[in-house]
């Protein structure tokens, strides 16, 4: 099955370091691919070259195997798009605003706008003009998602909203995943992306340096936990059990083992008889994921003759 956005080495070079450089990623029809990194990544850059909005320096992006400099306009009003900078047209309201979008995608029945306005608890009636940020980007949401798109490429989309209304949006976002678009969603908080996506690229300096699979996060081969003693007795037997300790902490009779799937019933016979305060799973997450990977990457770099 051909790819529905596919990114060939992709290239955008402002000089003096800046742009994006040699980028590949492949989305296939239905997966939720996160795309994380700081302010000034290249995350913008690059979805400004999947809507055919840049025309790169070399390499290409295509949407459904339509290069996106040449023939974007044969596709963008079938994406449901949030832009990392919301600007709105000159017209007095937010219902207007909606109006007119849904004259252009040639949308008839607003239920479904209806629907996420309510979720989104917007007011579209109020001023473009005087809506704070949270409310553009309430109502640039549902513009984005009113006619049900079958792609769905965000931009920071969550900027600017309250926490309640953060999960508000991402519970709309896992529900339209598993409808089965196919949603592209960069943003620089790795929980959302941990909540939503299956794969996640981390772009830095202009680079993609890893994609996670979010399977293997979410159920890593294995485990840590953390175990404090009551007593520096315990604490000491326990150390010489044969556990993989990858942490030691003596002055609170704490240690944290690195423990396989399998291993879990012998972890808790060998701590029959002794006085546990407390024993706690640290769960692995895509942010140490990353950290570990670009360790491991500067590490090697270093280490090259």
């Amino acid at each position: 099955m051909s790819p529905v956005i596919e990114i060939n080495n992709l290239t955008k070079d402002y000089g003096e370091g800046r742009g994006i450089f040699d980028l590949n990623l492949s989305i296939g029809k239905g997966e939720m691919v996160g795309f994380a990194g700081t302010n000034g990544s290249g995350k913008t850059t690059t979805i400004r070259h999947i809507m055919g909005f840049v025309q790169p320096t070399r390499g290409a992006a295509y949407v459904n195997g339509l290069e996106a400099w040449k023939h974007s306009s044969e596709y963008v009003r079938h994406i449901g798009y949030v832009p990392g900078e919301i600007s709105f047209p000159d017209l007095a309201t937010g219902t207007a605003f909606l109006k007119s979008q849904a004259g252009f995608l040639g949308l008839k029945d607003m239920s479904y706008a209806d629907a996420l306005i309510q979720r989104l608890q917007l007011d579209p009636g109020a001023s473009l003009k005087r809506m704070s940020k949270g409310m553009k980007q309430k109502t640039a949401v549902v513009a984005a998602l009113m006619a049900d798109p079958d792609i769905i490429i965000l931009d920071e989309p969550t900027t600017g909203l309250d926490p309640l209304m953060r999960d508000a949006f991402l519970e709309i976002i896992k529900e339209e995943h598993r409808k089965g678009k196919t949603i592209f969603m960069s943003s620089h908080m790795f929980e959302e992306l941990e909540a939503t996506c299956d794969r996640v690229a981390l772009i830095a300096g202009g680079r993609i340096e890893h994609i996670a699979e979010m399977e293997s996060i979410r159920n890593p081969k294995v485990r840590d936990y953390k175990i404090e003693f009551v007593n520096a007795r315990d604490y000491e037997r326990f150390k010489t059990l044969g556990f993989e300790v990858v942490r030691d902490q003596p002055q609170y009779h704490q240690v944290t083992v690195a423990l396989s799937g399998d291993r879990i019933g012998d972890l808790f016979r060998s701590l029959r008889g002794m006085d546990v305060h407390f024993i706690s799973e640290i769960k692995y997450n895509l942010d140490r994921y990353f950290r570990e990977k670009l360790g491991r990457s500067k590490e090697a770099n270093t280490n090259v003759q």
